[in-house]
């Protein structure tokens, strides 16, 4: 745990698959889906703009960066979702989340659009969620640079995604003494 802990990139561990998923495991990252909006707005609410403006690490993004990246990044995966869901393998379009995060709204602007945005699209997404069969969580779509992926594995991994964004911003608020 000491070494975990230490690499301030990964606050709560590196994505591991260890797929095929179960049952049980789906529903356990449908909860964590469900629960990130309002971990993030608790991790978040109380912090006044030179918080939000401070980087997690040193040489990483702020947490003001942090959120709107969410927002950004749970939006790509839900389209991905449905794309798959109603195309035979569709091949999606990557984005730069580097050059995302320093555009001007990603750099400066409030958070709450982001935290409303994320709570409406993770209501929609669990709603969605919910309703897919074993079958459903089997399909795919062609990531250009990382090749066939399945809905399965991008459950378990937005479910970390959340966890891990999250972990960046409650574990600067514990360095430095926010919270």
């Amino acid at each position: 745990m000491e070494a975990a802990a230490a690499d301030l990139r990964y606050p709560v561990g590196k994505f591991k698959w260890e797929g095929p998923a179960t049952f049980a495991q789906r529903e356990h990252w449908i909860g964590e889906i469900q629960d990130a909006p309002a971990k993030l707005r608790e991790a978040v609410i109380t912090l006044p703009d030179a918080q939000l403006d401070t980087p997690y690490r040193e040489g990483g993004w702020t947490v003001r960066q942090v959120v709107h990246h969410l927002a950004d990044s749970h939006l790509n995966a839900y389209v991905r979702f449905r794309l798959a869901l109603t195309e035979k393998e569709p091949t999606i379009k990557p984005y730069d989340q580097s050059a995302w995060a320093v555009l001007a709204d990603a750099r400066t602007a409030p958070i709450e659009p982001s935290l409303s945005l994320l709570e409406g699209l993770h209501y929609r997404w669990v709603v969605l969620l919910k309703t897919m069969s074993a079958e459903d969580f089997g399909r795919t779509f062609n990531h250009p640079e990382n090749g066939p992926m399945t809905l399965d594995r991008n459950l378990a991994m937005y479910a970390w995604h959340g966890r891990h964004h999250v972990g960046h911003i409650t574990s600067v608020a514990r360095r430095l003494g926010w919270k």
